[in-house]
């Protein structure tokens, strides 16, 4: 197993961790870049969460790396702590056989821990850009040797407004080196840093909304503002799902569901801005340890979130545009596995789930009474479920 990988130019060490992992064959977007990327290309890759772009960018990278040389290497950015933190647990898993370090940064730790790490020598740096930068202004963090730079979610970064810092960044490192960009969507800014910054790069669209979509049962259900609430226990009680993830579009409406929630017995958390490091973190070991079966969260805070065993996305409150929404459904049904995405819709937001229907090219069926219905229709389709979970 893992031959395809190996044609790809990964060595048979790094695919023996990824066939140990479950990963057996590379995802188009990988078939695509790594060659190239191999080969010490620039690239410039449109493509969504869920279509394996961590490991386009991490495989070519880690087979880069001279652990003999005791520098950094490799820099990668993100536009948040969450998304840094995924990233680096899948490179700790590719890079331990070469014996890489690796130092994730990013705002609300320790940075006498940090300060140490770096002394003590470090090939590759995971981080987001406001930490990163602070590092490199006071010297603690050294690009001269640089060798490959990687943006990841470059929308979002320029959406959370770190442009300059970004640039800021890159202009720190040396003009000879190898830059991957990856994107959701492509806004002008974006391909502004192409041009900028890169050195006739490749280019690859992966046509992935509609490979998401299809690998994705999508429901709405009709409910008031009023019943919203009922409407949702009712869903969870039904659909008892494994793990769900609930978005609402604010950080209060994300506070006020999960004090409801845990009010009525549901093992459930929260995910937004104003939490501490410390918490985000004790949340995130929760879902991944499989010791949480709701989790309440905002568009920014889920950002890039990759969890195994997402059964079910709910939109407590329908997204703001079609992009959040493929965004936010594309927590379930990760490649291989099917999932299941609920919007509830008021009255007043039926506009909103129009328009995006209209954006998707689809209507999404409607099922404003028998949720029970909707089990049966499924038929044949089934994900790992247990009951809800109360404490």
């Amino acid at each position: 197993m893992g031959d395809k990988f190996i044609k790809l130019g990964i060595s048979k060490e790094i695919v023996k961790v990824l066939n140990n992992n479950g990963i057996k064959e590379p995802t188009p977007i990988q078939e695509k870049s790594i060659p190239g990327l191999i080969n010490g290309a620039d690239l410039v890759a449109q493509a969504q969460t869920g279509t394996g772009k961590t490991l386009a960018f991490l495989l070519p990278l880690i087979e880069r790396i001279n652990v003999q040389k005791n520098s950094i290497q490799g820099l990668i950015i993100t536009p948040t702590r969450e998304l840094a933190l995924q990233i680096s647990d899948v490179a700790k898993k590719l890079a331990e056989v070469k014996n890489i370090k690796i130092l994730t940064v990013y705002g609300g730790q320790d940075v006498e821990r940090q300060l140490y790490r770096l002394k003590s020598g470090v090939h590759l740096v995971i981080g987001t850009p406001g930490r990163l930068l602070d590092h490199i202004r006071r010297g603690n963090i050294d690009l001269g040797k640089l060798r490959v730079l990687i943006l990841d979610e470059a929308d979002e970064i320029l959406k959370m407004g770190f442009l300059d810092d970004m640039e800021e960044i890159i202009r720190k490192t040396p003009k000879i080196r190898q830059t991957m960009l990856f994107s959701a969507t492509m806004p002008n800014e974006v391909r502004s840093l192409g041009k900028r910054f890169m050195k006739n790069p490749i280019h690859i669209q992966i046509e992935s909304k509609n490979v998401i979509l299809d690998e994705i049962d999508q429901v709405v259900v009709e409910t008031t503002q009023d019943n919203k609430f009922d409407t949702l226990c009712k869903i969870i009680d039904e659909h008892r799902p494994y793990i769900a993830i609930v978005f609402c579009r604010t950080k209060q409406n994300v506070i006020e569901l999960n004090n409801r929630l845990l009010a009525k017995g549901y093992n459930s958390d929260e995910l937004h801005g104003d939490l501490s490091q410390a918490k985000r973190e004790r949340v995130m070991k929760k879902l991944r340890d499989l010791k949480l079966q709701l989790l309440i969260a905002t568009d920014i805070a889920a950002r890039g979130l990759d969890v195994e065993g997402v059964t079910h996305v709910i939109n407590y409150d329908v997204p703001r545009d079609v992009d959040n929404y493929i965004h936010r459904i594309g927590r379930t049904g990760r490649i291989g596995n099917t999932g299941i995405a609920i919007t509830l819709v008021t009255p007043k937001e039926q506009n909103q789930l129009a328009l995006i229907e209209r954006k998707i090219k689809q209507n999404i069926k409607s099922q404003s009474k028998d949720i029970k219905a909707h089990r049966r229709e499924r038929g044949g389709k089934k994900n790992k479920r247990k009951k809800a979970i109360k404490k």
